[in-house]
């Protein structure tokens, strides 16, 4: 077996998120990604026509998400036709799926320069927009499940599954609380320290310049005091009756975002010239239980730990995607990591909002500019999945 390439970033760049409905909800989907793509091409002074291949992530994949976004938006923002894109979809996971997919084609020489990029507008096209409806408006499961399916699997939904996990875990609604609290908070002081400096692609909202885009939206002012006071989740399309544990302040927000990375083979970067930010160290996807559906972090963590023989004390920084306070919580009880500031220390999607597709290389970026702004070395990023799968990423800085 011939020996791999060194998989390496050389740079992440990601829009500030908008709330659904909010800043950037008149932006087109393609963009809002293209002006993204633009962006990182133009800060690294890179030939587009290098490019060997644009690996998108997108979920909700109709309206004017469909028709393989990445390859639309590239087209859209004057880039060379001869490069090919393609989009994935992994549910929540696709963005970091699609660095993965990046990761193979150069670590086995199919490609020297991919670039990464995830996109979702979840005011144009809202979450769940590409499952079926029957004549009342209903998610009609019948398409998705087989009676073979629901014989082995219960049918369910992330909320579902954040709940089974709150309960399979011990966790209480104080404690979730206490973490909604501790992102909003987290992020809020990121923000003020000019930690996201560097990364934030500014988008203009108003025709004379003077408004731009360039601060995560989600971000509030959150006390644990008053995130107890909140009723749980009700009244959400499958739900017969509340949820017992999370609240809108324990939940990621929906979100309108993009983010890139520019990845390579070590050799290429030193061939243009340029400095990369980290090293690709490993990259996965695994299967976990579908009726808790969103314990991947914790598989994806092992995983990513075992193939690269590091130990849990060794890494510097974790991103777990906030997709439920849970998620993060039971992950780190199962593996025995104590959530202090190696943990999303820069807050996560409960505070800065989960624009799905967006998320994956989102968290990469957060990642790789956070290792190089405090000197740690490695970081593990890993987010959950619809459906029961886990997204990893284990980077190290150079």
């Amino acid at each position: 077996m011939s020996e791999l390439n060194e998989v390496v970033i050389v740079d992440a760049v990601r829009s500030a998120t908008a709330k659904r409905n909010g800043r950037l909800s008149s932006f087109h989907v393609t963009k809002l990604l293209g002006d993204v793509l633009v962006s990182l091409i133009g800060r690294n002074n890179l030939d587009p026509s290098t490019v060997d291949h644009v690996a998108g992530g997108c979920i909700a994949q109709v309206g004017m998400q469909a028709n393989n976004v990445t390859r639309t938006s590239w087209l859209a923002a004057g880039l060379p036709v001869h490069v090919g894109a393609s989009t994935t979809t992994t549910q929540c996971g696709s963005g970091q799926h699609a660095n993965t997919w990046a990761h193979s084609l150069i670590s086995s020489g199919m490609a020297e320069i991919v670039i990464v990029c995830g996109v979702e507008s979840m005011s144009h096209v809202p979450m769940a927009s590409q499952i079926p409806v029957d004549e009342n408006g209903e998610a009609y499961l019948g398409e998705r499940y087989t009676d073979e399916y629901k014989e082995l699997y219960d049918p369910t939904n992330q909320l579902e599954g954040a709940e089974r996990i709150a309960e399979k875990w011990g966790l209480t609604r104080e404690e979730l609380d206490h973490y909604g609290a501790r992102s909003q908070q987290l992020a809020a002081q990121a923000w003020q320290e000019g930690r996201f400096d560097g990364q934030i692609v500014p988008f203009t909202i108003s025709e004379d310049g003077s408004d731009i885009h360039d601060r995560d939206e989600g971000l509030r002012e959150t006390t644990f005091e008053g995130l107890s006071k909140l009723s749980t989740i009700s009244g959400a399309s499958y739900f017969d009756e509340a949820a017992k544990y999370h609240t809108a302040g324990t939940a990621s927000q929906l979100a309108d975002a993009a983010s890139a990375l520019l990845v390579m083979s070590a050799s290429k970067a030193d061939e243009l010239g340029l400095t990369p930010m980290a090293r690709v160290v490993s990259s996965c996807l695994v299967g976990t239980d579908p009726e808790l559906m969103l314990t991947g972090p914790i598989a994806a963590t092992q995983k990513l730990l075992q193939d690269s023989g590091y130990t849990k004390d060794d890494i510097d920084i974790f991103e777990v995607n906030e997709a439920f306070a849970s998620v993060v919580l039971a992950w780190a009880k199962e593996l025995g990591i104590e959530v202090d500031e190696r943990v999303n220390p820069n807050g996560g999607a409960i505070a800065i909002g989960h624009a799905l597709g967006s998320t994956g290389p989102l968290l990469i970026t957060k990642t790789v500019h956070e290792l190089q702004r405090s000197g740690g070395r490695l970081g593990l990023i890993s987010m959950c999945c619809g459906g029961g799968l886990g997204t990893g990423t284990l980077v190290e800085r150079l």
